[in-house]
């Protein structure tokens, strides 16, 4: 699958991705995505969109969509919203 980077904030976003959630701990409010490439990705809660003003819950083996953005400490997954 080939990526096309775009600018959003002077920070570096791939177009929308699909993958699964490989664990998300609700407490510390972060986990990781695992690609359908296989690379794992860190999601942070501030990156979950939310559904009808509140937070979706991840669980391990949901589906999701995402973007990658470059955060403070390497890519991270942004938008991510269960797919549908």
């Amino acid at each position: 699958m080939q990526t096309k980077l775009i600018k959003n904030n002077n920070k570096m976003a791939q177009t929308t991705r699909t993958g699964k959630v490989k664990w998300y701990d609700t407490t510390k409010g972060f986990g990781f995505i695992e690609t359908d490439e296989g690379n794992d990705i860190f999601v942070h809660y501030t990156g979950v969109k939310n559904v009808n003003n509140k937070k979706i819950n991840l669980l391990a083996d949901q589906k999701v969509t995402f973007e990658i953005t470059e955060g403070k400490r390497g890519p991270q997954a942004t938008n991510v919203a269960v797919a549908s």
